[in-house]
């Protein structure tokens, strides 16, 4: 089941907030029971066959969360953590990657290959039960007592497939204590179908453009200017897909009293592949950051250390998005770039718009590195950005650009925090009939919205999150 679809928004969505929200009923544990209920049903309703893991997984966490507060003894903590997250990653191993050297296997002692399922998400829900028990054993959170709030958090349905990977610490309390305000609700709602519009009128429709010219480049000699728009085109897809995502989750938590931390941060604003990545999947890369790279002694240790540790980042950060050599290869070149970039190695420094322009291209490229289906199609791929065909436009390239002008224009809009202008805006211009209008323009534009979104859904076929498959 996925937001977008027409049973989440008709029949899913509006039975758990009627059931959550009942007139005179504010009982935690009903709450919770029914979030709890409904959660189970979300990730039910798409992969009943893997719904035991989680369980399996999440009892053994609430064991060692357990078992690791109770002892005293530090060598007993390191054995009920290492147990923990030994099962984590035996998980993400053999569901993730097994597939993935049997082929590589296959094709060099011609073996039979193995085609195993991945657990939608697993990657995400994953990392939340280790950074539970890592925190658990750095003392920074008391241990969940009660396997059922456990599961609660690792199984809330609004986050539990496609993230933002949120850490215990942050909603430990609101297991607990929420309270729902009209504006909680009405913030939350409104986030949700922001969210729920960039999936369904931007990146669904820029899927259809990218996912065309990347199929056709390996039977075409595609013009520069094709490929560069199918480039384009999927690098909006991921962020409205992604962040859009991201948004329906933050919203519909709010609209249950939990405040999730951001996950974007306008990242088509970047200046710099640094900048890029503090504003792209900002849960990701700060669990990677106080997982990996600090334990690992961060950029506290000499030259050639810090260079290894920023490199097992990296590595770890391809090699989380799937099995592919492409994810392998796009988070070794994202290395290369933030090391040149910390190092300083540039003679001279350039303009603050050629900045940005020289990070959007490079990073459409990765982009292209991420979508391909092989190392060998991405590099066909870019070397037809670059001019291999040796032609720049043909009669398909003129018709992407009739269809594409507008919503490339109004992609990049959306990329531009256009929230931080108006309230800027507002902040100077103090007017109570102003600060209204924007109220009412502001509130009939989501309702717009919702019910163009809604058309479409209806109408529209199946179109899943990109990062289900991770």
């Amino acid at each position: 089941m996925v937001f977008s679809s027409s049973v989440f928004l008709l029949f899913f969505l509006p039975s758990v907030m009627i059931l959550y929200h009942l007139p005179g009923v504010h009982n935690p544990h009903y709450k919770n029971f029914i979030l709890l209920f409904f959660s189970i049903a979300f990730y039910f309703w798409g992969e009943p066959s893997f719904i035991v893991w989680i369980a399996v997984s999440i009892f053994v966490d609430w064991l060692c969360g357990l078992q690791i507060e109770r002892t005293s003894s530090k060598r007993q903590k390191k054995g009920w953590l290492t147990l923990a997250l030994s099962l984590h990653l035996a998980l993400l191993f053999f569901f993730k990657y097994i597939s993935f050297l049997s082929q590589q296997l296959s094709g060099l002692i011609h073996t039979p290959t193995l085609n195993i399922a991945l657990p939608i998400g697993i990657s995400f829900f994953s990392f939340q039960m280790m950074s539970y028990v890592v925190d658990v054993y750095r003392a920074k959170v008391p241990c969940q007592k009660s396997i059922w709030k456990l599961t609660l958090y690792i199984m809330f349905f609004p986050q539990l497939i496609a993230g933002p990977i949120v850490r215990y610490e942050d909603v430990a309390q609101q297991m607990d204590q929420r309270i729902v305000s009209l504006d909680d609700f009405y913030t939350g709602i409104s986030r949700f179908i922001i969210g729920l519009s960039k999936k369904v009128l931007l990146a669904d429709i820029l899927a259809t453009v990218a996912d065309n010219l990347f199929l056709s480049a390996p039977y075409v000699e595609l013009p520069v200017f094709s490929a560069w728009i199918g480039a384009i085109a999927f690098s909006f897809q991921i962020y409205f897909d992604f962040s859009g995502y991201s948004d329906m989750a933050i919203g519909l938590a709010r609209c249950f009293g939990f405040r999730f931390l951001e996950n974007f941060s306008h990242p088509y604003i970047a200046t710099s592949v640094t900048e890029f990545w503090r504003r792209w999947h900002i849960s990701l890369t700060g669990w990677f950051r106080d997982y990996v790279y600090i334990p690992l002694g961060g950029n506290r240790v000499k030259k050639p250390r810090w260079i290894f540790n920023l490199a097992c980042v990296w590595l770890l950060t391809g090699i989380w998005h799937g099995a592919n050599w492409t994810f392998l290869l796009w988070g070794c070149i994202y290395f290369v770039l933030q090391l040149f970039e910390k190092l300083n190695l540039l003679p001279f420094s350039f303009p603050k718009p050629l900045r940005w322009l020289i990070t959007m291209i490079v990073v459409c490229c990765c982009w292209v590195i991420f979508k391909a289906d092989s190392v060998g199609l991405a590099f066909s791929y870019l070397a037809a950005m670059f001019g291999k065909s040796g032609i720049l436009y043909d009669g398909n390239t003129m018709y992407y650009l009739q269809q594409c002008a507008r919503l490339f224009a109004i992609s990049g809009i959306c990329c531009l925090p256009l929230g931080s202008f108006a309230q800027e805006f507002l902040q100077n211009h103090p007017s109570a009939v102003l600060v209204r209008s924007a109220e009412i323009v502001k509130n009939l534009g989501l309702l717009f919205l919702l019910a163009l979104c809604l058309l479409t859904v209806i109408s529209g076929a199946y179109s899943p999150f990109i990062y289900f498959n991770f």
